[in-house]
């Protein structure tokens, strides 16, 4: 059986039929991988010739090494499962299998996380760290004004495109996860600093073909990457003294809490950050317990000390 050629077929099923993001496709394929480099392996069973020789035994075992050899916490395994349970049903839908043993798996209890967030001196902070006298510095300064100012995900910003910033309108149109497309506010400062960038720094560079419409570029002239952005705003956060941990997706929270805690409407927020659902916005309800001890104490009849 050549498990590469279905996984291959499963990928471009996600690809064109069901329209999954690059990003998407990517967690998919990396998880496949793994199955597939355990399903060629002879130890602890011998090799299933077909996919219907795959028995829960097998999906379990397969779970429990990936806990212990690459150490997955429960999100990740949760997430694993879901793939195993997405490539099976795949498998099932198109009579390769009778049957999907992986709808069988139990998921993780998996505990909610807040996300890290950043308060506005938080925020100023790392934003001043930027070196503005520096080509660099006034790129990453641009870089961050945006991410805080319009609350975007750090592959839109690395996709994002001159033709798609309106400098006019005060919007740019982004294309998010599964190639939806959606006008987001931007800010007064974040878009003073995207013009500084592009007249002071981009348009005096050579850009590599390919990247000609690409917004931010490294100092080669090429399209920046995600993890170029997370070494840049990590490095930029230590030197603001900032001890919280911070990635480019801190921004995007803290821009949603900012606007929460102002009054905005959780399904505005909802549309500028391009949630398919409400109930991932309503992650940014959260409120300070401390704060919610204080508004008992000053206002509740029955307050403590009485």
């Amino acid at each position: 059986m050549r498990w590469k050629a279905l996984f291959d077929d499963y990928l471009l099923y996600l690809k064109v039929e069901r329209g999954l993001s690059a990003n998407t496709l990517h967690a998919y394929s990396n998880d496949l991988e793994r199955y597939l480099t355990f399903l060629q392996k002879p130890d602890p069973y011998p090799t299933p010739d077909t996919p219907a020789d795959i028995t829960l035994d097998h999906l379990q075992v397969f779970l429990i090494q990936l806990v212990e050899d690459f150490k997955l916490n429960d999100f990740s395994v949760a997430r694993n499962i879901a793939s195993l349970r997405s490539f099976h049903a795949y498998l099932e839908l198109t009579n390769v299998v009778s049957h999907n043993p992986a709808q069988l798996l139990d998921l993780p209890k998996l505990h909610s996380k807040l996300p890290e967030i950043l308060n506005v001196e938080e925020i100023n902070a790392i934003i001043s760290a930027c070196d503005t006298h520096d080509p660099l510095g006034l790129r990453n300064r641009a870089i961050i004004e945006m991410l805080y100012s319009s609350g975007l995900r750090v592959s839109e910003l690395v996709n994002l495109k001159i033709p798609n910033v309106y400098p006019q309108e005060g919007f740019l149109r982004i294309i998010g996860k599964g190639d939806k497309e959606r006008l987001v506010p931007i800010g007064t400062l974040a878009l003073e600093y995207y013009n500084l960038y592009l007249t002071e720094v981009r348009n005096h560079q050579t850009i590599v073909k390919g990247s000609e419409d690409v917004v931010f570029l490294n100092r080669r002239g090429r399209h920046l990457t995600r993890e170029m952005i997370l070494i840049m705003v990590k490095d930029t956060a230590q030197r603001a003294g900032i001890s919280k941990t911070v990635s480019p997706h801190t921004f995007r929270h803290s821009f949603a809490t900012h606007l929460i805690e102002a009054g905005a409407d959780l399904i505005a927020v909802r549309d500028l950050l391009g949630h398919a659902s409400i109930s991932t916005t309503q992650i940014y309800l959260h409120t300070d317990v401390a704060q919610l001890r204080k508004v008992v104490d000053q206002y509740h009849p029955r307050k403590r000390n009485q």
